[in-house]
């Protein structure tokens, strides 16, 4: 007997009409696909398509690649600059010119009435590195502004921080190569599936080949925890806790690697007496994992021969986000994983391009892992620009998330905001819409008129998207990529590069220092002002960077290929090459569940979306299959409250309130709640958003709601479809 039908219909793929295929890089997650776009017969992009030869994704895309081509006719794209007087005044079209004047001349109107740090620039993770390092020239520079930031501090500013105070520089030491290496996996707040797919498909390519321990660490049943040997249930917001106890037995049961600990790192003894007060038992009533499963967990990592950590925004949006990945690099230092194959310490970055701001656009402190703090650095840099060392500050300046509150209490007058929508991705939004208010002038540089916040600005700034540019990312990894231009800027909107460069030329100081015009030109100053520091461009170039599919850094000059590992010397950025084991005393200040407020509120992705829906929220194949907020709950937890699946709710917290639709899953524990973090308009509306002392990232996860259910049910549906127009 034959099952099936008799008549099969393949799998067809649509013509589309492509005619060409233009080389190029994904521009949503940090993971860094390459990618080919097709263009028809008339130059319109039609069609995506992964690059096989290519080492990160070998021919892969996910769901948001696949459509990636859509981007560039998406709705709400910026068509010319706008120009109003005042705040909700209706926007008039206006040319580039008279557009940046009007912002050159406020920003120098500002600066000269209050001083030069009244005028804040925050920027994103999602421009090329060479407009990167283009913007913080411009902004340290000639604009001379020490309130400068980027919005990777919602997202990787722990990773950083962290990295800084254990190695003593930024930079994700690992690879993706290491999945093919190592011998246990534990992950930590970090849902691959649905945040980086192509890299949990390259984790299951691994697998397949050869069995290793897979530990995942998460409030909630993610879909990577459904595939791990050892799932952890942890009570939000206790990571350090647990961490420090892993590293209690690690030392107690004699399983550290003593020999790297004396010859790579500093304050061992320091450590090893703080991790004593944190035994499994102790710490098992505090991070809810029990005091075998910890011990196990520790024995199975110590004992592993390269054991590695992964971790994404689960750490990172805490108040404790830099002392998490501290305590991660602890565990590594003290096993011996930093720098050889299968062992590290691996930060997932968010953006496309986080890494290539964290690198080049000296938002927290000069170009290229240089410092404001020290002299040397001020002085080389000044040198290579042309310009008085005395004009850059000694340290940097305020955080995006204290310059915010520095706008409500005056000290800031006036702001320029690229590619980001504070609207939207900040927690507390009714703070943040009368803090907008209160600025003398705000100017919007975005892909999109119609983000939230241009609502609150005085001239608009329409920039070139993606692919309609020329330049470089970097990734997760550290692999350096090349973007072609694969269409040109959509009707008069404009690359960033170019913006940058017209506005220096409006400034005095901007007409003292070169600005090269081209992303290549601006890529030879990074190439000389990286050779021979810890991340070396000198041995890339555009043509080796495409031939190779992207190559990572360290590149010296000379070099055939880059660098897959960092510190395989265990040499670190300290001045004596040491790292440091720093103890971390768990303080409990996050927001609880309690009688008024009973479920955690935690957040985080889904597939089909990227951040705050402002590019997947448009195009309909994403779209389509979350295209509503909504939030899983736990059955038991909802029969109690009778609440029905699918139905809406009122979720409140002590900062306001949201309406979602239900799904009840298992997933989630009974006293907590998840949201996909993409729907900003109820997300941010009652965050804790409390920030993390040495990051200053925002706390996005922890805090307590209550759960009511709504009687008019049709009422709230209309609410819910109101709140996630655009």
């Amino acid at each position: 007997m034959l099952f099936g039908r008799k008549h099969k219909n393949p799998i067809k793929i649509t013509d589309k009409g492509v005619v060409e295929w233009k080389y190029t890089t994904c521009g949503y997650c940090s993971t860094g696909c390459s990618i080919e776009v097709g263009l028809d017969d008339k130059g319109e992009a039609v069609a995506s398509r992964g690059v096989g030869g290519a080492d990160v994704n070998r021919g892969k895309l996910c769901l948001k690649g696949i459509f990636e081509h859509e981007l560039f006719r998406s709705a709400g794209r910026g068509k010319q600059p706008l120009i109003r007087t005042r705040r909700f005044d209706k926007f008039k079209t206006t040319t580039w010119d008279r557009a940046l004047d009007r912002t050159a001349a406020e920003i120098q109107r500002i600066q000269s009435t209050y001083g030069r740090d009244a005028f804040a620039i925050v920027s994103t993770g999602q421009i090329m590195t060479e407009e990167f390092y283009t913007l913080g020239k411009l902004t340290r520079g000639v604009i001379g502004t020490n309130n400068y930031d980027g919005n990777t501090t919602l997202c990787m500013s722990s990773a950083v921080s962290g990295y800084k105070r254990s190695f003593g520089s930024d930079g994700p030491p690992g690879c993706y190569d290491d999945f093919e290496h190592t011998e246990c996996l534990l992950a930590i707040g970090s849902n691959l599936p649905e945040q980086h797919p192509i890299i949990y498909w390259r984790l299951q390519q691994a697998m397949e080949k050869r069995k290793f321990p897979l530990i995942v660490i998460d409030p909630r049943v993610t879909m990577l925890a459904q595939m791990a040997d050892m799932h952890l249930p942890i009570t939000p917001g206790t990571d350090v806790v647990l961490l420090n106890a892993l590293a209690h037995v690690i030392l107690a049961e004699g399983l550290e690697d003593r020999r790297y600990i004396a010859a790579h790192t500093n304050g061992a003894e320091e450590f090893e007496a703080l991790v004593a007060q944190y035994d499994p038992v102790t710490a098992s009533r505090i991070c809810g994992i029990d005091e075998d499963t910890i011990r196990n967990v520790a024995r199975l990592y110590a004992r592993a021969g390269s054991a590695m950590t992964i971790w994404t925004m689960g750490i990172n949006q805490s108040t404790h986000g830099s002392d998490g990945v501290v305590g991660i690099n602890n565990l590594n230092l003290i096993t011996g994983n930093i720098g050889k194959p299968g062992g590290t310490s691996l930060s997932i970055t968010g953006q496309c391009n986080a890494m290539g701001t964290r690198e080049w656009s000296s938002c927290s402190g000069l170009p290229g892992y240089r410092t404001l703090e020290k002299e040397k650095d001020r002085q080389e840099i000044a040198d290579f620009w042309g310009i008085d060392a005395d004009f850059f500050p000694e340290k940097r300046g305020l955080f995006q998330t204290d310059i915010f509150p520095a706008i409500e209490t005056g000290q800031i007058k006036g702001l320029w905001l690229i590619a980001t929508n504070p609207m939207t991705s900040m927690t507390n939004t009714a703070r943040i819409r009368k803090t907008l208010e209160k600025l003398e002038f705000l100017v919007v540089q975005d892909a999109y008129e119609d983000v939230e916040t241009n609502e609150y600005s005085h001239v608009y700034f329409p920039a070139a998207v993606w692919a309609e540019k020329e330049g470089c990312f970097t990734n997760t990894e550290r692999r350096v990529n090349l973007i072609s231009n694969v269409v040109k800027p959509y009707e008069d909107s404009r690359p960033d590069l170019w913006i940058f460069n017209q506005m220096a030329k409006r400034f005095d100081q901007g007409r003292k220092i070169i600005f090269p015009e081209t992303a290549s030109a601006v890529f030879d100053e990074l190439r000389q002002l990286s050779k021979g520091r810890m991340l070396d461009y000198s041995g890339m170039s555009y043509d080796k960077i495409e031939e190779q599919r992207g190559i990572q850094w360290p590149c010296t000059e000379g070099a055939e290929s880059g660098s897959p590992r960092l510190y395989t010397d265990g040499k670190f950025e300290y001045e004596d090459g040491k790292a440091k084991l720093i103890p971390l005393l768990f303080i409990d200040n996050n927001e609880r569940p309690d009688e008024d407020y009973p479920f955690w509120l935690n957040s985080g992705r889904v597939v089909e979306h990227f951040h705050t829906r402002t590019r997947t929220g448009k195009v309909g194949n994403l779209n389509k299959f979350s295209p509503t907020p909504y939030m899983e709950m736990n059955p038991d937890a909802a029969k109690e409250l009778a609440i029905d699946h699918g139905s809406y709710v009122r979720l409140t917290s002590r900062r306001g309130d949201a309406v979602v639709m239900v799904q009840l899953t298992q997933r989630v524990p009974p006293n907590m709640v998840f949201i996909p973090f993409h729907f900003h308009e109820c997300v941010n509306r009652i965050a804790l958003g409390l920030l993390d002392p040495h990051s200053r990232q925002p706390a996005f996860k922890q805090a307590a709601v209550r759960v009511e259910p709504i009687v008019d049910q049709e009422s709230a549906s209309v609410r819910n479809v109101a709140a996630r127009s655009f």
